[in-house]
């Protein structure tokens, strides 16, 4: 456990310690919240809920800054192959599994704090929580979307040495996830051949149960995203470790 602790402090106070990495990556939420979700909140309402575009927009992107900043941890991996922090670490007598376990812990955790701060500037400009229950509800949904994509991004940049064609491959694939999530059209409004590919993407559960915390309406039952994210979150966590303990200095 103090292996995972250590590492896990580490992220978190490189994260802390930098000012334009926190600002950053405010950045795109903070466009899609103010200019994206006050510029069609007038002009758009969700059928079936009668609620505004901003208000159906929030949790949607609250679930892309975690995934946004928790796939990017794997950055980090890549940079610490560089740079020979990953060598002496691996060499230690401890098991890579509690190393890995201390990465993705700490990349979930940055993740989830600038997940935070999306929702209390979203609190801010008149996001309304229905109940103390479903503030809860939406930090574990939170939790599991930062440990999940965590694992994800770890296991990706387990088999890279390039941090650029790291990055590369991301953008590749998270905006796909992000897109297809549900996060800026309702399900429901969309073909009916691409909503069996939304149901495939693991995000729209995470940001449909976070919808449900923070709006009490979701178009997933909010047990089904708890299960479907729960789970992928397990098989990300196993396959992560997995890659991990594959990696070779």
């Amino acid at each position: 456990m103090d292996i995972i602790y250590a590492i896990w402090l580490r992220n978190v106070k490189r994260y802390v310690r930098s000012k334009s990495r926190i600002l950053g990556s405010l950045g795109m939420p903070l466009f899609f919240l103010l200019i994206l979700g006050f510029g069609l909140n007038s002009v758009v309402v969700i059928p079936g809920t009668g609620e505004g575009y901003l208000e159906f927009l929030i949790p949607g992107v609250i679930a892309m800054t975690v995934l946004f900043t928790s796939i990017s941890a794997g950055v980090q991996i890549i940079w610490d192959k560089q740079f020979g922090f990953l060598k002496e670490t691996l060499v230690a007598p401890v098991s890579r599994l509690e190393i890995m376990l201390g990465q993705t812990l700490g990349g979930a955790t940055t993740a989830f704090i600038q997940g935070l701060i999306i929702l209390v500037f979203s609190v801010l400009i008149g996001l309304i929580i229905v109940s103390a229950v479903g503030f809860l509800i939406a930090f574990l949904f939170m939790i599991l979307i930062g440990i999940a994509f965590t694992a994800f991004g770890i296991a990706i940049a387990s088999r890279m040495e390039d941090m650029h064609g790291f990055q590369l491959i991301m953008n590749f694939v998270i905006f796909p996830i992000f897109g297809l999530s549900g996060a800026l059209f309702p399900i429901e409004s969309l073909p009916s051949w691409l909503i069996p590919v939304t149901l495939l993407d693991p995000l729209t559960y995470g940001v449909e149960g976070l919808r449900y915390g923070l709006s009490g309406t979701a178009q997933v039952d909010p047990v089904v995203c708890f299960a479907v994210l729960g789970g992928f979150t397990i098989a990300m966590a196993a396959i992560g470790s997995y890659l991990f303990r594959k990696i070779t200095i």
